[in-house]
Formats: structure tokens, C-alpha cells, sequence
């Protein structure tokens, strides 16, 4: 039993070790102007024992679009016990996903071309617990929400259905953010991108508010 466990500690930490191989040829040049052979250099493998770990480079990518999710699960999670109630938790929640984007820009980016991005025609384990994190990160939004409706902060007439409210505060605040990435001309006034994020998280929050 310690020789399995030593042998799969390692297995775990050579497949970690692609990854992070990988993510440094890919966040520098591209997904599509990488090679296996780079990333099997980087890691200090051969070729042949890389398609060992993974079988191709959408593998690997999918791979890092799972460690990606882990990531925003877990500011989420965190968001969700720092917050004193319900809203609270939503505005933390918002301010975590902008933290996200900025911070840890290159797994934001990844995410964001998840849906775009090939997979494979069977669903693989790999699938599984990408598809299982991105439904983590959706029901964390609902606890918030639920909580709120619970405690009084959340106004049950502006927030019929949590899951459905959780979807539209995502695509709400992700569009906000994509939308200060944006290359703006010279002669066009534009505001402060943090500051228009953080108005956004605000305003999303406040519309939600129980009034008193």
C-alpha cells in the first residue's frame, strides 16, 4: 500500500509538473503556436512519456482549464464565508471574479475561451470534473443568494429564482470586464476600467437590496 501511494504521489506531481510546463509555453505563446516538444522540455520529459500523462495538447489545456476553475472556486468559497450575509457574499463573490481577472489574468482568459474551446465527442473523467467545477462555482452563487432571501437582505420580488439570477450576475459581469479589455480610440472618452467594475459590482448588488 505505501509503494501504490508513493507511486501515485508521484504519478500526481509528474502530471502536475506538465502542467505547469505547460502553462508557461502556452501563457507566453499560445495555444495554437505551442508544441508537445516544448512542453515536454520544459518539463524535463520525453516526448513519449508525455503522452503517457496526456493524450494531446487539447488534453493538457483542459487539464489547465480544470485547474483554472479550482482557482475561482476557491475565491468564491472564500468570499462566501467572509461575507456577513447573504448580499454581502454576492458583493464578495463580485469582487472576487474582478480579483480573478485580474490577478490570475492568464486562467480568467482560459475560461473564457472554455466554451469555444474543442472537446472530446465522449466525456472523459477530465470532462467530468471541469463540468463539476464550473456547476461548483454556479451553486456557490446560489448559496449567497439563498442566504439572502433567508436573512432578509435579498429581496425575494426582484430574485424569483436563484440559479437563473446566479447566471445573469455572471454574464453581467464578465460582459463588464471584457468590455474594458477593449482597445478604445484616442478620440473616445471612456471610464476608469476599475472604477466602472467595481460601479458594476454596486449596482448589481444594490438592485437585489430588501429595502427596509
Amino acid at each position: 500500500m505505501v509503494l501504490k501511494s508513493r507511486r501515485a504521489k508521484e504519478k500526481q506531481e509528474r502530471a502536475e509538473c506538465i502542467l505547469d510546463a505547460a502553462e508557461s509555453v502556452f501563457f507566453k505563446k499560445g495555444f495554437n503556436h505551442t508544441t508537445m516538444d516544448e512542453i515536454s522540455q520544459g518539463a524535463g520529459l520525453s516526448r513519449a512519456l508525455l503522452y503517457v500523462y496526456f493524450t494531446d495538447k487539447s488534453a493538457i489545456m483542459r487539464a489547465i482549464m480544470l485547474r483554472a476553475a479550482e482557482e475561482m472556486e476557491s475565491r468564491f468559497e472564500q468570499a462566501l464565508r467572509a461575507g456577513k450575509n447573504g448580499l454581502a457574499q454576492i458583493h464578495g463573490i463580485g469582487h472576487a471574479y474582478y480579483a480573478f481577472s485580474t490577478e490570475a489574468s492568464d486562467y480568467f482568459d482560459v475560461l473564457t475561451d472554455l466554451n469555444t474551446f474543442p472537446m472530446p465527442e465522449e466525456a472523459d473523467e477530465q470532462m467530468r470534473q471541469l463540468d463539476c467545477s464550473r456547476e461548483e462555482i454556479t451553486a456557490l452563487m446560489v448559496v449567497a443568494l439563498e442566504n439572502g432571501l433567508a436573512d432578509g437582505t435579498v429581496d425575494p420580488a426582484r430574485v424569483r429564482d436563484t440559479l437563473q439570477t446566479a447566471y445573469y450576475l455572471q454574464g453581467a459581469l464578465h460582459g463588464v470586464i471584457m468590455q474594458t479589455r477593449r482597445k478604445t480610440s484616442v478620440h473616445h472618452q471612456y471610464p476608469d476600467s476599475k472604477a466602472l467594475v467595481l460601479y458594476t459590482i454596486g449596482m448589481l448588488t444594490e438592485s437585489m437590496r430588501l429595502d427596509s
